[in-house]
């Protein structure tokens, strides 16, 4: 577990970061590689960059965002693992993880890292304690998909990406594009 739920979450407007990022970041910009801070406020700059990052998910077909993917360090992502015309993105602010059961192999993918799938292996059943957009504490507990996703995002938040999990035989087989997204990254003088 990292991070706590402060029980003073919305009192002052917070101006620290861009609320409406326009891009998704892609590897290997070093704030993906970083912990991500903590949200000490949740306000309406908080909500609007929810919002932003739920249209940036959307928009990209993706079933999670966290806000280190749209530049922004701070400990908040989107998830909507069953995307849909009557689907409620959930908003997970400084989120907690357990984990139980055991160790599954799944292939993942990743908005930052276009083109790239992995097989990571994480646990089965995942309990989350989070913040919701008004500040209030929430838990949610799965052993499917939505604990994957929740996983997969919650490394975004600790700066560790699914080329950080990759077996040495993934490395090999996705070297020449990641070679060409850090050669892109460089050339964009980033």
């Amino acid at each position: 577990m990292s991070g706590s739920l402060p029980s003073d979450a919305v009192t002052e407007p917070s101006t620290e970061f861009d609320a409406s990022p326009s891009r998704i970041v892609l590897y290997p910009d070093p704030v993906l590689a970083r912990p991500a801070m903590p949200v000490e406020v949740v306000d309406e700059s908080v909500r609007t960059l929810a919002e932003r990052m739920i249209e940036l998910m959307r928009s990209s077909e993706g079933v999670g965002l966290a806000a280190p993917q749209v530049g922004v360090s701070r400990r908040i992502f989107v998830a909507d693992p069953a995307p849909g015309p009557e689907s409620v993105p959930v908003v997970f602010i400084n989120p907690e993880l357990e984990f139980g059961g055991s160790l599954e192999p799944f292939e993942e993918g990743c908005l930052s890292i276009p083109e790239v799938r992995v097989t990571v292996r994480r646990p089965s059943v995942v309990k989350i304690r989070a913040l919701d957009l008004e500040g209030r504490p929430f838990e949610l507990e799965d052993d499917d998909f939505p604990a994957r996703v929740w996983q997969h995002e919650f490394d975004h938040l600790e700066g560790v990406l699914i080329t950080d999990r990759m077996s040495p035989r993934d490395r090999l087989a996705h070297r020449k594009r990641l070679k060409e997204m850090r050669e892109d990254f460089e050339a964009a003088g980033r």
